[in-house]
Order: structure tokens, then sequence, then C-alpha cells
């Protein structure tokens, strides 16, 4: 290896390559995928839990580059030598060279389009495909073919106007919504705790890591890069990203040997942190071997971009297209076939059916339902409420179980330390003073409570009141304490033990600890004073410190804790969780081995007292379950804490607490026995991460519930991830706010009501567009197979039928600004491709019944009467184009007219414009492409280049009857509809 740390240190000083790049280290993969790091943890998280992906999974198994092998074989030491990392890491200057030479730390850089592709793909649409190929014909017939002064290239300039219109709607919508996506992922940032040699130890975002920074590791942190292990203290990790394997797996500095006879597999690399996996559990520090592509995640990175994951919503709309598409290779042959035959002109019949292909095509279908979904993400940033996924709105609408965690999100998120007790519930300042030494030295993640420990502490060491003995409770001088309306003359002192804790810092070290993990429910420290006396010193849930202690301190005395004992203290801390505490035990061990300890280690224990902490519910709590419950979605909680805590605290805020299931009673019953109980139980108690995430999926999979997860922890990831719509905050841990969906700007319930009516709302207006849209472009296929079927001459010249379908669109772009009924908005909407299908069944054939209707009218009414006779009698070739021009004109007119109406038909299930008022851009829009399209016949050039013909004022006598007609049988069928089906959208 000597070469290559030549290699490094040349690097280092002047900007040459990669040494581990050149050694073949996890050698770059060519990918383009448009998700960063934070969506493929995600992706390849789902395809490996849905054996989707076999290309990740097999990886597991797949040999590693063997230079992998190499460097795990090394010391920790000789690793950081290798990469020029000092002890304090690199310098600023150093990592600023190092990424100037390697780039961001990006799994796969976020790919944006150029100009040309966004503008290639907004303009070479088939629509617009089609209307050059009108133009182009036209401008060879009207311009080139045409005599000398008589060219009219009229129809090609409105025809290229149009194709400007199209595009330009399609990539000012495209830019605007990709630009609102990247607004919203500025809004969420995950970092990393990098140590260097001239700042010391802060947060960086996760791109700016480079080859040889030090990186500290806690919990909940996401590993940002492949790491090699330096130190470890019971450092576990979870590789389920990678590997599909839940259980966590512990990482060590030691270094490893290369199996014999095969090659190394990732399990094998217990001194290796990937790129993805997360911290469960420890502590240590890790210096990075490799960044961005050149990770093991960025070596399947590629495999995933080929099979991404697809959500219900984008499933539906692809399902409408599918039928729609259907529909279009169904109908248009026979439509070709139908018009050749009976017209006679085959070319023209081509371009019709070409048209009709074109019309019913959903071309616009994405762009409206991306600019809903954009619309909403915006307005739902207004209400504090972010969207990482922006297809996760609809999830959002759907929920109609909330399961959350009861600590900040129905409670305050202030712990208060109320009590510190020894075991017969005296106050005792002694109990503080180890608990305080415990959270002080703690390195792994430290909670409310830990905070609450030392500012009670610190508090009392820097002057504050010392616990009344006789009263058990504060004086009105010491914050955050029960009893503050103490009498202000009781006597002031300062204990002891107020003063140990005040010299604690510079009286004792850290020596060694056992991390949490939420298994054994507790955490220990072992403490050494300048004599060397150690001291392992242990606080956790009461009932899991009882079973590692032997003894218990009774004032002066250490007695065998007893049985009879171990219950009175037992009821004592029922007591206290009854009235909404929760209570921590507190014990300790003064016989410490000196070598590393284990969990094992915490045994025959000392228990010494207990602390109390209050964390009062929200003000708003009861209210925001209120207003959930009110929206049809039912709150459940979920927690790790104590059963009487937990039900205190539900019974406070309105959520009933009588069919409580703990933790215990959950791994006693099958799956649908917990499916059962869990649909009527409000409350779920001492709860490890795995039963939360079994209790999401029963409810999913056998409750067929839309299940949403909200919390802010490393133990809410793994239900987070089983719900259909995981939710956050942006204070929570790295791990929860990358497996979240949505995140919360505010830890608070109504601010998640507010995003779930938005979401609703988006949902209400996508579908709006979907079901109309479906409808309309069904009913046109059975019009115009009518009128290919039985009329002598084309309904509709290709290029009126494309200005028609352009018309409608943009009439409809307004959508996503629509209001939508309080009624909608106030129970979960799913996505329900049938009901879109039945939708277009049911609805779709009203307006094929008055285009029939028209037809009829104008071809046996109106048409006759303009030319002087009707068809059958007509024989001057110019009469009979004027007879087909009239006919023509007027459905393009009456379809305008129609396809408008049902817009504001089907857009509520109430009597539109008096009960339900549309939004004044959509009413403005629909109004201004109605005048237009009604007003083309009479503006000279325009009805000429359209082939439009001025209107008798018969027509619109037809006209009011034909939509009079239309609105009172289209109400009667959405009200039949609404009766058959329970809902209209």
């Amino acid at each position: 290896m000597t070469w290559m740390k030549h290699t490094v240190q040349n690097e280092q000083a002047n900007l040459g390559r990669n040494p581990l790049a050149v050694s073949g280290i996890a050698r770059p993969t060519k990918t383009h995928m448009r998700r960063g790091i934070h969506r493929i943890i995600g992706s390849v998280s789902a395809h490996v839990r849905h054996s989707v992906s076999s290309a990740a999974a097999a990886r597991r198994t797949e040999g590693l580059d063997p230079e992998i092998a190499r460097i795990g074989a090394l010391e920790a030491a000789e690793v950081m030598d290798l990469l020029g990392c000092g002890p304090r890491g690199l310098t600023e200057q150093q990592a600023h060279r190092i990424r100037s030479v390697h780039g961001a730390n990006i799994i796969a850089p976020e790919h944006h389009d150029p100009l040309a592709a966004r503008l290639s793909r907004a303009f070479l649409t088939p629509f617009t495909l089609i209307l050059l190929a009108l133009a182009a014909i036209s401008l060879y017939t009207n311009v080139y073919l045409a005599a000398p002064g008589d060219e009219d290239p009229s129809t090609a300039i409105i025809i290229g106007v149009m194709v400007l219109i199209s595009g330009g709607i399609s990539f000012w919508q495209d830019t605007r919504g990709a630009a609102a996506a990247d607004a919203l992922k500025g809004l969420v940032s995950i970092t990393c705790r990098c140590v260097r040699e001239d700042t010391g130890a802060a947060e960086i975002p996760l791109a700016d890591v480079v080859p040889g920074d030090l990186i500290e590791l806690a919990a909940g942190d996401i590993i940002p890069a492949d790491l090699r292990i330096v130190t470890a203290k019971d450092l576990f990790l979870t590789q389920a990203a990678l590997t599909g394997e839940s259980d966590p797996v512990e990482k060590t500095p030691a270094a490893i040997a290369e199996p014999a006879g095969r090659a190394l597999v990732i399990d094998d690399c217990t001194n290796f942190a990937f790129a993805g996996t997360t911290v469960q559990s420890g502590s240590g520090t890790g210096v990075v071997v490799t960044t961005g592509a050149r990770t093991y995640l960025g070596g399947i990175a590629s495999a995933l971009d080929s099979r991404p994951t697809t959500t219900s919503f984008d499933a539906g709309v692809a399902s409408v297209s599918r039928v729609l598409v259907g529909f279009m290779l169904v109908m248009c042959p026979i439509v070709f076939v139908l018009c050749g035959l009976t017209k006679g002109d085959w070319l023209d019949a081509l371009l019709f059916s070409i048209s009709v292909a074109v019309g019913i095509t959903p071309q616009m279908l994405p762009v409206i339902v991306t600019t809903c979904l954009a619309r909403g993400a915006e307005a739902m940033r207004a209400k504090d409420v972010v969207v990482k996924e922006i297809s996760s709105i609809q999830n959002l609408g759907a929920m109609d179980v909330l399961c959350c965690d009861k600590t900040g999100t129905l409670t305050r998120d202030k712990i208060v330390l109320e009590r510190h007790l020894d075991v017969l519930g005296a106050p005792s300042d002694r109990v503080l003073r180890h608990a305080y030494l415990n959270s002080l030295f703690q390195t792994g993640l430290r909670n409310l409570m830990d905070e609450a420990i030392i500012e009670r502490a610190e508090a009392l060491a820097a002057g504050g009141r010392s616990m009344d003995a006789r009263a058990g409770r504060t004086s009105p001088g010491t914050p955050g304490q029960a009893g503050a309306g103490a009498s202000p003359a009781a006597p002031r002192r300062t204990s002891p033990e107020a003063n140990a804790i005040a010299a604690a810092r510079e009286q004792w070290r850290l020596v060694d600890e056992i991390p949490f993990d939420f298994d054994r429910r507790r955490m220990s420290v072992v403490v050494a004073d300048g004599t060397g006396k150690r001291q392992l010193i242990t606080k956790g849930a009461v009932e899991e410190m009882i079973d590692v202690c032997s003894e218990v301190e009774v004032g002066a005395d250490v007695l065998p804790l007893t049985p009879e004992q171990a219950g009175r203290i037992l009821d004592r801390v029922r007591g206290l969780n009854e009235r909404g505490m929760r209570v921590v035990g507190v014990a300790q061990r003064n016989d410490v081995p000196a070598r590393d300890l284990t969990a094992d280690d915490e045994r025959d224990m000392t228990l010494i007292g207990y602390l109390a902490f209050l964390d009062p519910p929200k003000a708003s709590a009861k209210a925001a379950v209120d207003e959930l419950s009110g929206l049809g979605v039912t709150v459940k909680v979920l927690t790790g804490d104590n059963a009487a805590v937990a039900a205190t605290v539900c019974e406070q805020v309105g959520i009933n607490a009588r069919n409580m299931l703990t933790g215990a009673d959950i791994d006693m019953l099958s799956d649908d026995e917990l499916a059962e109980r869990a649909e009527r139980t409000g409350l779920f108690a001492k709860l490890s991460p795995l039963q939360k995430a079994r209790i999401v999926n029963v409810l999913r999979e056998r409750g067929g519930k839309t299940v949403g997860f909200m919390g802010d922890g490393i133990n809410d990831a793994a239900a987070m991830r089983a719900s259909d719509c995981g939710i956050s905050v942006d204070t929570a841990v790295d791990v929860a706010k990358e497996s979240a969906d949505i995140i919360l700007l505010k830890k608070d319930l109504t601010v998640l009501a507010h995003g779930i009516v938005e979401g609703r709302r988006t949902y209400g207006n996508t579908i709006k567009y979907i079901k109309t849209t479906a409808s309309s472009n069904f009913g046109n296929v059975l019009s115009v197979l009518a009128a290919a079927a039985f009329l002598p001459f084309l309904p509709m010249s290709a290029l009126q039928l494309l200005l028609l379908g352009m018309a409608y669109t943009v009439s409809c772009a307004a959508l996503p600004w629509d209001n939508v009924d309080e009624s909608f908005l106030a129970c979960p909407r799913t996505w329900d491709a049938r009901g879109i299908v039945s939708f277009m069944l049911g609805l779709g054939p009203v307006s094929s019944i008055f285009d029939i209707l028209t037809f009829a009218a104008m071809f046996w009414v109106v048409c006759p009467l303009v030319v002087g006779a009707p068809w059958a009698a007509l024989t001057d070739p110019a009469q009979r184009a004027l007879f087909a021009l009239v006919f023509q004109t007027g459905w393009f007119v009456e379809s305008m007219w129609t396809q408008t109406l049902v817009i504001h038909l089907l857009r509520t299930e109430r009597l539109p414009f008096v009960q339900s008022r549309p939004a004044a851009s959509l009413t403005l829009l629909t109004m201004l492409g109605v005048g237009l399209v009604t007003a083309m016949p009479y503006v000279p050039g325009v009805n000429s280049a359209l082939d439009l013909v001025p209107l008798p004022g018969v027509f619109f006598g037809v006209l009011a009857a034909m939509m009079a007609g239309y609105l009172l049988l289209t109400s009667i069928a959405k009200a039949l509809y609404v009766r058959a089906h329970g809902e209209l959208l």
C-alpha cells in the first residue's frame, strides 16, 4: 500500500486524482438519475422491502470491490494516515481542494432538463406535430399550388399561433412545476456532524462531505458516505436499505480479514458504514473513504433508476390514459374507414381520423395533473406543510387513520423534571446528582428528559432551592418544579448534593458508556473521579431497571431488593403515572470491572430512586383531535411510553384509551387478531419500533385503511416507511425526516389538519379534470362515430377539431385554483380507477345525445334555412360545400358550449353557480373560451382560415334549447350517478 499512500499525499498537496478511485474502490456508475441521495435511500428501502429490485437485493451477496477488503484489513490509524486525515480531521482548505476535484457528495445529481429538452417536450407532441402537418398541407395547397395573387397563408399562420399557444402553455406549466418542486426540496435539509481541524465538530450538509473527512456518528444519523469506522461504542447500524435485513448490525473499528474461498460481501464489512444506512444506537466516528457515485449505494443507483417506484396516484392517472388511448386505437380506424367509404376523400378521412385520435388522447393530462399537484404543494407550504414527494399529496388527503407518538404531538414537547425521589418517595438531591452525571456524560442522542435533568440540576447547583424533604415540593424560586405556589417564607438552603453537582464537570470524567436501545430501554455511563474510583450509573424505564437491580438504597442503608419492595416501588410509580408523569429509575454500581462494558454488565445494581417528568398536553391538542375527527381521520397513539401516562394524556385530549394494548399484548396476537383489535383501539403503549411498524401494516393490509404515521424519532422510522404517508417535522432526527413524505414546519396536529384539507382540495381539482376530460372525450368519440356513419360529409374539419381541443384545454387551465365543496373536503378521498371508468361510461353519453340532436337540428333545420334547400335536393357543389360549412361551424360552436358547461356541471354535486361557486379564474377562462369560439365565425380572415361561416339567429335558438336540455339531463344523470355510487368525484 506504500504507492497508494504516496499517491494520496500527492493528491492532498497537488490536487491529483482520487487514489481510491484510481485503485478501483466502488467504481463510479454512469447513472443520470433525477433522484438525489435522500430519494435513492428511500427507493432502495422500498425496492428491497418489497423485493421489487432484484438487482439491488442481489448485491448483498455479490462480491464487493477488492479494494474495500484491503482498506478493511488495515488498522484504523493506517486508514486515516492513508487518507491524509489527522486525529482532528481535515482542514477547511484541504476539504475545499478535495471537493474541487471530486465534486459534491451526491449519489446521483438532481437532473434538470436543459432548455432545449423542455422546449422539445412542450412543442414536439402528437398534438403539435399534427398541427404542423396540417400547416404544411395548407401552405402547399393554399400558397404553393395557388394562382399568383391568390396565395392565402392565413390558415397556416393561425395553425402556427395554435402551436405557439399549446406549446407555450405546456412549457410554462412544466417549468413552473419544476421550480416549485425545487423550492420545496430546499426547505428540508439533512446534515452530518463533521470534525475539521480548524473549526471543530460542526453540522454540515451531506453534499459537502469529502474523502478524508472525519464524521461523528450518533443514534438517528444517516451515514453520508462510505466510512471506515475509526472508533465505536456499542455502535449498531440498520442496513435494511441495502440488504433488506431489519436487525441492527454492530460496527467496530477492528480490522477484518478477507474470507477464504469467496469474495467479500456487505455482511462481512463490520468496520465499514455504508452510505444510506442509519445509526440505530451507540456512537462512534468514521473516516470517509468514498463519496457520491463511488459509494456502494451509488453502485446500485442505475438498477433502481430502471425500476422507478409508482404511487397509486401515478398508476391511476396512467390507467385513465390507457383507457382513453384504448378507445382511440379502436375507434379511430373505424372512423377512418367509415369516413373514407361514405365521403370518398381518403386523405381528408385520414387527417380527420388522426385529429380525432389526437383530440381524444389526453395529451395535456400529465401537465394539468402536475400543475394541480404543484399548486397544492405551494398552498400547503403556506400552511407550514412541506411536501417532499409531490404525488404523496393524494395519500395525505386519502388518510383515514393517523398514528402518532404522544410526546410533542399531543404534548407541549417541553418536558419538565417535576420530582427526584428516593425509593420511599421522599425528595432526594442525591438521585438528581446521579441522573445528572448520566445525562451530562452520555454521548448518544440526548433527549428532552436529559435536557430537563441537566437544566434542573444546574439550576440547583447555581443556588436554586433544594427539595423540601418534609413537604415534598420545591420553593417558588426553583424553575420547572411542582409546588410553585409554596410559601415564599420557606427557608432557603443548598444541599451538599447541589455542591457536588456544581463540581461534577471537574471532578468526574467519562470512562465508558452503554448506549440506549429500545430493547433494554435504559442507558448507562461509567464515570471516574480524580482518585480513580469508577461508578456505573444507569437510568431507564422503572420496570426494566428493577430487572437489573439486586439491592435498594433506603436512607443510609443498602438492602436486598425483595419482591415486596419492588411491588411497593411500582405502586408509587403507578400513582405518578396516573397523574400523567413519566417515571425513570436511577441505579448505580460501584464494583465496576476495568474493561469495556456491555449491556450484560448492567446487573447486580443498587436502585437509588427515580425521576418524575411532566409533559402536559398542548392547549390546542384536543381541538386538533376533534378537527381531525371531523375530517374523518381517526387518531391512534402509538408510543413507547408507560401505559398509564399515555392513557392520562389521551383522555385529556379526547382519544379513547379504554381498549388500550401494550407491546406485550401485541406479541400474543396473530395478525388477524391484531387487525380486529387495532380497529377499535385508540392507544398502544410500551411499543418497540417493530411493533409500531406491525400495527401500521395490519391496519393497512388487513384493515383496508389509508394510514399516516407522524413521528420524529429513530424508533418511528420503520413505522413511517410502512405507512401510506410518513409525516415528520423539520426538527426530527435525520432518519425520520428521510423516511417522511410530508414535513411539518410546526409540530402541531392543527397544522397537519390544514395540510390534509389542502391535500383533499388538490386531489379534488385533479380528479375534476381527469373525470370531466375522460367523460367529455368519451362522449366525443361516440358523437364522431355516429357522424362518420350517417353524415355525407365530415362533421368538423381536422383543424377545427384540434382547435376545439386546445380551447377546451386552455379553459381547464384554471382548474387547479378552483374552489372545492366543503362536503368533499369533509371526508377522506381515495383513488379509484374503476370510479373514473364508471363516471366516463355513465355521464359521457349524455353529451353525445345532444351532439346527435344538434346534428339533426343542423342537418334538417338550420343548414336548409341558410342554403335554401335540404341536402338531398342540392346538386350545386358550391351549395353543398356551404351546407357542410354551416353544419361544421354549428357543431364547432355547440361543442365548445357543451364542453364548457360540463366543466361547471360536473365540478360539484350541488347546483353550479348557485350552491357551489367556481373560482373567478375558472369562470373567466371558460367564458373567454366560449366567447372567442362563438365569435370566430364572424371575424373576417379568421373564419376563412378556419373554414367557418356566420351562423343565422335561428342557430342560437337551437343552441339555447340544447343547452337547457343538456343542463337538465346532465343534472338528472348526475343525481342518479351520486345515488348509485355515493359520490360524484
